[in-house]
């Protein structure tokens, strides 16, 4: 299945905008229907996305409403000859991972990372190094002082890189325009199949972190920052208030896992942590909800 068959229906007026199904939204006009760019049709009434971000949250992929109808497909010539059985297979490519040799090249020229620097300017040289040595983050020459936090699974397989800008002196993101992109997008590897894993996956393996509690925020500086001050979890990120779903907390099976939301984010992730209570120990802190 092409990364872009399915899309989020392109904005022609309200009337391609709907209600949203989440039972504790319900608005009207906000919610965006995937489509299948093959047939121009939506794929299914709930599988789409609620532009309430932080009021609703709601996002149904195709893949999740796929896997869980146990819907298949392995394209049009595949499935003209399901049809005859009644079945429809979806074929689910293997995941890309980022060469090796990328990966190691970006971690160079620090002095010129702008995310960096405000590291230097927080916890001094000593410290900072620490950072760089646990966390895997790159510089990139696509925006000047732009940095890349990279997400390596358990497996140790590089599966994308998100490249951002900051300020060096604030720390705070560079929003207006947007300054956030994928490496892969970047280097224009068309075919690649993203599948995000948490941002310090990796810090999983480490022995010596095999029965540290493990503490889950939205951003990946946030992550890197607060491992300093609060060394006893292992610190990860999602990378946005939607993005902590089962498929990312799966590694996480049998541990104790405290979330700590950002603002407005509370109420999502306690409702979260009840669905994802199969997998392991949640808590959720309203540390962030009551400092941001």
């Amino acid at each position: 299945m092409s990364e872009n068959r399915y899309i989020l229906e392109p904005y022609k007026g309200m009337n391609t905008r709907y209600f949203c199904p989440a039972p504790n939204c319900g608005k009207g006009k906000t919610f965006s229907l995937y489509i299948d760019t093959e047939t121009g049709e939506h794929i299914h009434p709930t599988v789409g996305r609620c532009n309430r971000e932080s009021n609703c949250g709601y996002h149904l992929t195709p893949k999740q409403y796929f896997e869980t109808n146990k819907v298949f497909n392995y394209g049009a010539e595949s499935r003209k000859a399901n049809r005859k059985t009644g079945t429809d297979i979806l074929c689910v490519k293997h995941t890309s991972s980022i060469a090796i040799d990328i990966f190691d090249k970006s971690r160079t020229a620090y002095d010129c990372n702008y995310f960096i620097q405000y590291l230097l300017s927080l916890f001094g040289k000593n410290v900072t190094i620490e950072l760089l040595k646990k966390y895997p983050i790159g510089t990139s020459k696509y925006w000047k002082g732009a940095t890349v936090f990279w997400q390596i699974d358990t497996h140790g397989k590089v599966r994308t890189g998100k490249i951002m800008l900051y300020n060096p002196t604030t720390g705070k993101r560079v929003k207006e325009p947007n300054h956030i992109n994928w490496v892969h997008k970047a280097l224009k590897q068309a075919e690649f199949e993203l599948r995000q894993c948490l941002f310090g996956e990796h810090l999983l393996n480490c022995a010596e972190n095999k029965n540290k509690p493990v503490a889950i925020v939205e951003s990946e500086k946030t992550a890197v920052i607060a491992s300093v001050y609060l060394p006893q979890f292992i610190w990860v990120a999602v990378g946005s208030l939607t993005n902590l779903n089962a498929e990312r907390c799966n590694v996480l099976k049998g541990r104790t896992v405290i979330l700590f939301p950002d603002l407005k984010g509370f109420d999502k992730w306690s409702s979260k942590a009840k669905e994802l209570s199969h997998l392991a120990i949640f808590t959720v802190s309203d540390l962030l909800e009551r400092k941001a």
